[in-house]
């Protein structure tokens, strides 16, 4: 159970990670807006069961970031009150980025998961191209450090809203998409590998029809290294995440979409 919640909004973060490293710079956003709301519930698979014992929520406001236009976005996951008692869940992810490029000003994350806490803030300086970064996990001191910001590389949470502006059209079925992304302090090169359209069926019946992607995951204390991670998204404007499965270290994990508000175009995906 707590490998469990303490992979479930990583893997939202990590579930549309599709952007190819010259269209990280230069696409604008076309498919989201200030004021959506997008739900999930996050499932743990133990042998036959699937149990709902989690939620995550995505939203985006219009904000300031020192006197410029900015996108505040933020990533909410929490257990339900009722699983509380088995591992306490809690977790916030939060970036401010520029409206045009998504390029990020500066990026936080608060994790509270039974009784390990750590925080993550990244200030990223858009003149001089340098990444300042502090980290603080359990009761170790805070680790500080600057290191320089890779040339279209961007947080976990920037990148998932990047990625919802690719024109999934340029890649071929079974081709390999590079990306760079910045996680616990370090710069990865990574990969997701587009596997083309798929209509699926999400936990209440409702159908899509979909994009589907495999990324390569870094091998750590959740996930083996390997494309042990299958997303689908919407194939339409909005490029909404619907479906994202993904084996642990034990069992295995689903996160499906509930219901979104604010959505900048019709989701037309939905098949009646």
């Amino acid at each position: 159970m707590q490998k469990y919640f303490k992979s479930v909004v990583f893997i939202w973060l990590l579930l549309i990670i599709t952007v190819d490293t010259n269209a990280q710079c230069s696409d604008y956003n076309f498919s989201f807006q200030s004021g959506e709301v997008v739900n999930y519930h996050a499932y743990y698979n133990w042998g036959l069961l699937w149990l709902n014992a989690g939620q995550v929520t995505f939203t985006v406001d219009k904000s300031k970031y020192n006197g410029e236009d900015a996108f505040h976005i933020k990533s909410h996951g929490a257990t339900y009150k009722s699983y509380d008692f088995l591992f306490k869940v809690r977790d916030t992810f939060e970036v401010y980025t520029d409206t045009k490029y998504l390029e990020p000003f500066e990026y936080r994350r608060i994790t509270n998961e039974g009784s390990y806490h750590a925080s993550y803030k990244y200030v990223f300086d858009h003149k001089s191209r340098l990444i300042s970064s502090e980290i603080q996990k359990e009761e170790e001191p805070v680790e500080v450090k600057t290191f320089p910001w890779k040339k279209c590389s961007f947080d976990l949470l920037t990148m998932v809203y990047k990625a919802r502006n690719i024109n999934f059209s340029d890649y071929d079925v079974d081709e390999k998409i590079p990306i760079s992304m910045v996680v616990d302090g370090e710069i990865h090169d990574i990969y997701i590998r587009y596997l083309g359209k798929e209509r699926i069926k999400n936990r209440d019946g409702r159908k899509f029809d979909c994009l589907k992607f495999k990324p390569l995951l870094v091998e750590g204390t959740i996930f083996e290294s390997g494309e042990d991670m299958t997303v689908w998204v919407t194939d339409d404007q909005n490029r909404v995440p619907i479906i994202v499965e993904a084996k642990i270290l034990i069992g295995s994990v689903k996160a499906v979409f509930v219901d979104a508000k604010g959505l900048r175009s019709p989701m037309t995906a939905e098949v009646e």
